[in-house]
């Protein structure tokens, strides 16, 4: 098997294991996630582009562009912060989702063994800031991409 083809299945796996843990634990963080992204909620805005300044932007960039090379693998096996404009994947999930990952971090989805230098902040930020924060990640992108996410919100309530 090249390389290439290895380096695939490798990531195809990841996005299975991610996938599968999250079906699993969704359910009970929905349950906790009181509040929800509101991008047209100028007071949650605004504290959130606070917020992201303070303990986002080091890594997703001030304009949430990310880190270079973000989709592939350091030397250390953890992957580069990913962009939260609309050329990023952070649209793809639902509210209760991203909610998830930012107040437990990816492991607590994924699972104890995976690594990330995303941290959980639980304990760190309210989940008002939370919210706010990315209120604040999705009022930044265009009218088809939040109508997109929309859907995705909706599909996810399903």
């Amino acid at each position: 098997m090249s390389s290439v083809k290895r380096r695939r299945v490798t990531i195809a796996l990841v996005a299975l294991i991610l996938a599968a843990g999250l079906a699993g634990t969704l359910s009970v963080f929905q349950e906790q996630a009181a509040g929800g992204i509101d991008p047209d909620d100028v007071r949650l805005v605004a504290l959130g582009r606070e917020v992201y300044a303070a303990e986002c932007a080091v890594c997703h960039g001030a304009n949430l562009e990310g880190q270079a090379n973000w989709r592939q693998r350091r030397a250390d096996g953890r992957l580069p912060a990913p962009p939260h404009d609309p050329s990023g994947h952070t649209w793809h999930h639902p509210d209760v989702q991203l909610f998830a990952l930012t107040k437990y971090g990816p492991a607590a989805i994924a699972g104890g063994a995976y690594e990330s230098d995303m941290p959980a902040y639980e304990g760190v930020l309210s989940d008002e800031e939370i919210w706010a924060v990315l209120s604040y990640i999705k009022s930044r992108w265009p009218a088809p991409v939040r109508a997109r996410h929309d859907e995705i919100n909706r599909a996810a309530r399903g």
